[in-house]
């Protein structure tokens, strides 16, 4: 298949009609290329150096937790790079870096884009699942013209020194959430990624973007039949 093409798909195999219409999008490596709320925090440490010095200080507590709990030293980290700052004060700084990430060059992948907008205009049902937090992600999308988007997506809670983690969107939490939502089975699901074997699971037509031979095995190994590739930029 050529680069952005579009293709009709069938019903979901339950064949539930309005799950026809849904399709889902990954936000990470499929519209926007690297890891944006990687490079949040990125540019969180690099404005701060006492931020840096906190993370030294907890490297013993990030190396004895690594091996058991990925997660947990993410939480970690995160929390550090957020302390001392407040909800409306992470909105301001989430929506300001959003909107500069949208203008550095070749950040955001336009065949994606072009992609989306064109289930848009055959009356599909859009949404962006991301393990980006929500904030971050809408910023985004509004920069791109596309804040009228549903988003699935990460979300913070205030704490007493600044906000943290609550809810990571990634692997079986993508379908849960969606599940939430009345969403249980879609029409096409693109993804850059196997940790979104659990939502590409629930589509007619999993579609991996730009990825590696070894991603596609591991993807095609857990649905049990192959999967469409398409190669944007």
């Amino acid at each position: 298949m050529g680069t952005g093409e579009f293709q009709a798909t069938p019903s979901t195999a339950d064949g539930d009609a309005s799950a026809s219409r849904v399709v889902l999008f990954d936000f990470d490596g499929v519209l926007i290329h690297g890891d944006s709320f990687y490079l949040f925090m990125r540019d969180r440490y690099a404005r701060a150096w006492w931020r840096k010095a906190l993370a030294l200080l907890a490297l013993p507590w990030l190396l004895l937790c690594l091996p058991f709990s990925r997660r947990r030293a993410m939480r970690t980290l995160v929390h550090i790079g957020l302390c001392g700052v407040g909800e409306q004060r992470y909105r301001e700084i989430a929506t300001r870096f959003g909107a500069a990430l949208v203008r550095r060059p070749r950040q955001f992948c336009r065949d994606g884009l072009q992609q989306l907008r064109r289930h848009q205009a055959a009356g599909d049902r859009v949404l962006v699942v991301t393990g980006c937090e929500e904030t971050l992600a809408r910023s985004v999308l509004a920069e791109l013209g596309l804040d009228g988007l549903e988003v699935v997506a990460s979300s913070l809670q205030p704490g007493w020194s600044g906000m943290r983690m609550q809810r990571h969107n990634v692997g079986r939490r993508k379908p849960e959430a969606l599940a939430a939502l009345g969403i249980r089975a879609s029409a096409v699901a693109y993804s850059d990624s196997s940790q979104d074997i659990p939502m590409l699971k629930m589509t007619a037509d999993p579609v991996l973007v730009n990825a590696v031979p070894v991603i596609c095995k591991r993807v095609e190994k857990a649905l049990g039949r192959s999967v469409r590739r398409v190669e944007w930029y």
